[in-house]
């Protein structure tokens, strides 16, 4: 499928705001409502829209620590790989998981209330893991900068 400009226009205002209406998203690109949503809908069929989503605010659950946690694992053991990912998937507080290049092999994004449940994180669910050699952590001071939209040329 060859995205237009209008096309890119839907998928910009989408991630800005998932919940804006189909008759504000039409206006906004000017165009009618049902060719708006037939594209939408087109733009789903074809893999360029997954899902819709909530932005919730950590801080409003009382989830006060996001940290970084860079992993390197024991590369000799059989199926280390597939064992680790299977595990990560299982840890609720690990709300991302990249297989980067580098020293690490890993780079997982967590979310925890406090310092406390970090500690709880690293001592009861991380370091069980056999396949993990080497944890190096990161606690987030401040977020300076957040986006939900990706880094395209819409227009």
């Amino acid at each position: 499928m060859k995205l237009d400009e209008l096309d890119l226009s839907i998928l910009k205002r989408l991630q800005e705001n998932g919940k804006i209406t189909n008759l504000q998203l039409s206006k906004d690109i000017g165009l009618s409502p049902a060719p708006t949503l037939e594209r939408v809908k087109k733009l789903e069929s074809n893999g360029f829209i997954e899902s819709y989503h909530a932005l919730v605010n950590e801080s409003k659950l009382d989830l006060g620590i996001s940290a970084f946690m860079q992993i390197s694992l024991i590369r000799q053991r059989d199926n280390a790989i597939n064992n680790f990912i299977a595990q990560i998937k299982e840890i609720d507080e690990v709300m991302e998981c990249y297989n980067v290049t580098g020293q690490a092999d890993y780079l997982l994004k967590i979310i925890v209330k406090d310092i406390t449940a970090f500690d709880v994180l690293v001592k009861e669910k991380l370091t069980p893991i056999p396949e993990i050699r080497n944890m190096h952590s990161m606690i987030v001071i401040s977020k300076d900068k957040y986006s939900t939209v990706l880094p395209y040329k819409y227009k």
